[in-house]
């Protein structure tokens, strides 16, 4: 596969896995464009041992992983209310609110339950995160349950 169609193929999806993890526009579209220069450089090393799209969900993820440690080591300070700007103005208020809910939730069930929404085959999702098919379902269960008790609680 030629990295441009890689590029089409995946952009999307990578980047609401980003969304997912960090629940900042810029943020994730600067994620999924560090996530596609990784895969640019390491294209010609890739050795298929697992399939691509499981390759990129990895470098994605560890991506984001390693942005959320940075902001947890060097908190952003307050910016003045005068440059605060409308975030996710575009986005419809339900999806924007989903995108919090999973931000809230730990890293895994972040991950976990952004592949699950692109449609990513469990036994993929085991793969790339490194537990069993079972332990997938199991948490894709309890993700949603917690997710369903949020839009209640949200809508009442």
């Amino acid at each position: 596969m030629v990295f441009e169609e890689i590029y089409k193929s995946y952009w999307q999806k990578i980047f609401r896995l980003c969304m997912g993890y960090v629940n900042d526009h810029n943020l994730a579209q600067d994620l999924t464009q560090e996530t596609f220069i990784s895969v640019w450089e390491q294209l010609p090393k890739f050795r298929n041992e697992s399939s691509i799209g499981t390759w990129i969900y990895r470098i994605a993820s560890n991506n984001c992983l390693r942005q959320i440690e940075k902001q947890n080591r060097f908190p952003k300070a307050q910016l003045p209310l005068n440059l605060m700007e409308e975030k996710q103005h575009n986005i419809e208020p339900r999806i924007q609110f989903l995108y919090k809910c999973i931000a809230e939730l730990p890293e895994i069930d972040r991950i976990i339950i952004s592949l699950e929404l692109e449609d990513i085959k469990q036994a993929e999702i085991a793969r790339i995160v490194g537990l069993s098919e079972a332990n997938i379902r199991v948490k894709i269960y309890r993700i949603k349950e917690k997710l369903t008790q949020k839009f209640t609680s949200n809508e009442r």
